[in-house]
């Protein structure tokens, strides 16, 4: 039998230690975030649904962004055991230089839509942190504003080429001019692909005040004060303003873009050049031909060709292919440290953040952008001391499995739905 005993009024009141009641009403949601899910439904609360759509949905019926979420989910890990994991090394070399963990912020377009401080609180946190920043040419804030804010940290240059080419030309030399290391030459937008939540929203650039855009502002007011009482919102690079994103992407991109447009851009830029938007194993090894500094695996967040290859998916035999002749960066669907892992255990030397940076900063603008570093940094760490690694280069295909739902030859796999790639 159990004795018991009347309760201890000591031992309650040792018990009893509450926590500090934190006033800053912005700080105290973000700690409450854990994951870049918990920020996401933190900026689904306080963003207006076109501006949120934007950001978290893709093209068509969103296959390719679902795919590549699910993609890394569908993992598994194979730890090591008895290594001393006491200390972790987050750092890695990328594209000429270092970065403090091995992924950075993408280029995002139309960034101050989602919050008004847009880019400033993405370089200025990257450069915080110890990571790279990349400004896209639809961004809202220029290459030398973002250079000030960001003026020793890694400042990189998303370049979409125009059917004016002296506009592309300009910002090539623009980005040189501001100490930018390196250009990203976009390869996967011909034109715009179908983003059926911007359609379905009546979304334009800038924002239209109509009945249902009102009625959705009314329980986020703070989102529309920002919006009015902060610098008009247009382009930073461009002059075009005015009507849907397709139809702002369409007048301004040119489907007639070949390799020899890549060739002409590169002879103009001093620094490391990288292609994004690779989907083939094939074009992944031309472009290693012709020299690149690295190739970017990306479907564009799912945003241009719906259905598209996956890029993790797509990861392993790149790098079995070209891994040891040009640097392979990877982008999509990463929402967590341990996609990150994951993907240089498969042969990525560095990966890129796009939702996930986005969804912070529209949690919480700048404070917003810093947890989700932190957040990403942390599981980072985590997953690697669990793996019982201490360096992102002992990070080997060793250490995953990709569990396979569909085979590459489109049939189902039911007879054996793991694939080792080790």
């Amino acid at each position: 039998m159990v004795k018991r005993q009347l309760p201890n009024p000591s031992e309650i009141l040792e018990l009893m230690k509450f926590k500090k009641f934190e006033l800053n009403s912005r700080k105290r949601r973000l700690d409450a975030a854990l994951t870049i899910e918990d920020l996401r439904q933190i900026a689904k609360r306080r963003t207006p649904a076109a501006a949120f759509d934007y950001t978290d949905g893709a093209a068509e019926g969103e296959i390719s962004m679902e795919r590549s979420v699910q993609s890394f989910q569908d993992v598994e890990f194979h730890p090591s055991i008895l290594n001393d994991v006491s200390h972790v090394d987050t750092t890695t070399q990328i594209l000429g230089g270092s970065s403090a963990m091995p992924f950075g912020i993408a280029p995002t377009g139309f960034t101050r839509l989602m919050q008004t401080e847009g880019e400033i609180a993405g370089a200025s946190a990257a450069g915080a942190a110890g990571i790279p920043f990349t400004l896209s040419t639809l961004g809202t804030t220029s290459i030398e504003d973002v250079k000030k804010v960001n003026p020793e940290g890694r400042n990189w240059f998303q370049l979409y080429v125009m059917r004016e080419r002296e506009i592309s030309y300009g910002l090539v030399e623009r980005a040189a001019a501001a100490g930018y290391d390196t250009l990203f030459f976009t390869v996967d937008t011909p034109i715009a692909g179908a983003r059926l939540r911007d359609t379905r929203n009546g979304f334009a650039i800038p924002p239209q005040l109509t009945p249902k855009t009102i009625l959705n502002a009314i329980p986020r007011p703070w989102w529309w004060w920002d919006f009015l009482t902060t610098q008009k919102l247009e382009f930073a690079s461009l002059s075009e303003t005015g009507g849907t994103v397709g139809e702002l992407l369409n007048s301004a991109m040119d489907p007639s873009i070949d390799f020899d447009d890549l060739a002409e851009i590169r002879k103009m830029w001093p620094g490391k050049f990288a292609v994004k938007g690779v989907q083939t194993v094939a074009d992944a090894k031309k472009l290693a031909d012709l020299g690149v500094d690295s190739i970017v695996l990306s479907n564009h967040g799912g945003r241009q060709l719906d259905r598209a290859p996956v890029p993790f998916e797509l990861l392993p035999e790149v790098a079995r292919e070209i891994g040891k002749d040009v640097e392979i960066i990877i982008d999509t669907g990463i929402r967590n440290g341990a996609d990150i892992v994951a993907s240089l255990a498969l042969g990525a030397d560095f990966t890129l953040i796009g939702r996930a940076y986005l969804f912070g900063l529209m949690a919480g603008g700048r404070a917003g952008v810093d947890r989700t570093i932190e957040i990403l940094g942390e599981q980072v760490e985590r997953t690697m001391k669990l793996l019982q690694v201490s360096s992102v280069a002992e990070l080997n295909p060793s250490h995953v499995t990709q569990l396979r739902r569909f085979s590459r030859d489109g049939q189902l796999d039911g007879a054996n739905p793991r694939t080792d790639l080790s």
